[in-house]
């Protein structure tokens, strides 16, 4: 039986980000998304069932089954006739990346020129802007298709960005699935970039915002004003800059909407920032696809052990030495609710560490006497494990002077007729003269502080151990 796996990616990068090398050392990479989604809403129309009432003017707007809701339609209708053709001439010469609704775009043929005209980066957002959470699989699959037949049918090439918005569970296996992208973006979780693999298939994923996005002019924990929105992007631009002058760029991403920031009392708020991050001559601006293909570049997918995604027989084989001649805490370490957290030195150290220290006295004390004496008998016959023989190597151990033996012989002798279990100490974090003076300071401890002090050792050891072999 399959033990419990949870797919949920809560770590990351974790502490050691990677650097993400932006082009001609930028600080902060900006990145700008202009949703066009008016023709693809929810419209009776367009053989929808109900009428659009996701972000509009329209406070509490709901669905009308069954009928037009002509004051949805004309909001939808602004961002099409007037908003588009302002953000238009405000960002022409900045590069954008539109998240086009396949059949929006294919409603809309003098805008798609504008958009090419300017160069603007047209990626996909699905064939018809509506939910998909309740959306078959196999619908669900069969509308990424033709979104990308039209889109190619309308703009002359297909896509190489993916975005749905209002995705299902299934969205981005389903698009990376597909296999044409760059990246898909159906993914709030980063700062950066990030590689997900999905059936054999690395995709890239370039997470996108709900924070940094006009959306919240129409939500009712949102924007009330141009100056809000202003302030909130200029916060977040200088938050991150300062996290790449300390030698940790980011990208700060922006989503835009024609029938909401398009407004003549919000687009100020959008000039004002622009003006503000285009003075920094270190700022990349830059599109999705430009970003996509720069990291790629820099940072191709890494393959490395995932734990987490072994069956048990290599599990067992990969970790079963970590904790020293003690498999048996492998084998209770797979039975746990594992997942990518654990896929890295720390994470799985925690789940090897808690089945050490749930187990009994009696089994934890055979781990302890699992372990040899530092440089005993069992050094000098050459019969230490692999792991044991470096990690003594590397505090010099392996090349003791006769009076350096004698000292260690004698220590070993008091310290396990006191204790029962041999001395251990996890040498990489000291030298001989500092693993000297622990010996001598621990021999005077009582038994129950020494036997904890043994067990942490340990632990340090196994951690040791895993970092040689997976991430950190």
């Amino acid at each position: 039986m399959q033990p419990p796996r949870y797919p949920r990616d809560m770590i990351g990068y974790g502490a050691t980000l990677p650097d993400a090398q932006w082009p001609d050392g930028a600080r902060i990479a900006v990145q700008i998304v202009l949703n066009y989604e008016e023709g693809g809403e929810n419209c009776v129309l367009h053989g929808d069932e109900a009428s659009e009432a996701f972000l509009s003017e329209i406070v509490g707007a709901a669905q009308w089954p069954g009928r037009r809701h002509w004051n949805m339609e004309s909001i939808y209708e602004y961002g099409a006739r007037a908003g588009f053709w302002r953000l238009h001439r405000l960002m022409k010469d900045l590069p954008v990346t539109v998240y086009g609704v396949a059949t929006a775009l294919a409603r809309s043929p003098d805008q798609v020129a504008a958009m090419k005209s300017a160069g603007w980066e047209i990626a996909s957002h699905g064939l018809k802007w509506v939910e998909h959470k309740d959306m078959p699989e196999e619908e669900e699959r069969a509308q990424i298709a033709e979104a990308i037949r039209l889109h190619t049918e309308v703009v002359g090439e297909r896509p190489v960005g993916w975005y749905t918005g209002r995705c299902s569970e299934n969205t981005v296996r389903l698009v990376a699935e597909e296999g044409g992208f760059d990246y898909v973006a159906d993914t709030y979780a980063d700062d950066l970039p990030y590689w997900v693999n999905v059936d054999g298939h690395d995709q890239l994923i370039i997470p996108y915002t709900l924070d940094c996005n006009d959306m919240r002019f129409a939500t009712p924990q949102g924007f009330n004003s141009g100056d809000q929105f202003f302030s909130y992007l200029k916060d977040s631009f200088d938050a991150l800059y300062e996290e790449g002058e300390a030698g940790q760029p980011k990208m700060l991403s922006i989503g835009l909407h024609c029938r909401l920031i398009g407004r003549p009392g919000r687009v100020m708020a959008l000039k004002r920032f622009l003006d503000y991050a285009q003075g920094f001559s270190d700022a990349w601006f830059a599109t999705r696809q430009q970003i996509a293909r720069h990291w790629a570049a820099v940072h191709p997918p890494r393959l490395s052990p995932k734990p987490s995604q072994m069956n048990k027989a290599a599990f067992i084989d990969a970790f079963g030495g970590i904790f020293e001649h003690s498999a048996w805490i492998a084998e209770r370490a797979y039975d746990l609710e594992l997942g990518p957290a654990h896929d890295t030195a720390g994470g799985l150290h925690n789940a090897l560490s808690r089945m050490f220290r749930s187990a009994t006295e009696a089994e934890r004390m055979g781990v302890l006497t699992a372990h040899p004496d530092l440089a005993g008998k069992l050094a000098q016959a050459k019969r230490l494990t692999e792991e044991s023989t470096s990690e003594q190597a590397s505090a010099g151990l392996d090349a003791l002077t006769d009076q350096e033996k004698a000292a260690f012989t004698t220590l070993n002798a008091q310290y396990t007729d006191k204790f029962g279990f041999p001395f251990i100490i996890a040498v990489r974090d000291h030298n001989k003269a500092s693993i000297l003076e622990a010996f001598q300071r621990r021999i005077d401890q009582d038994r129950p502080t020494e036997f904890a002090e043994a067990c942490r050792q340990v632990e340090r050891i196994a951690e040791f151990r895993l970092r040689d072999v997976l991430p950190s």
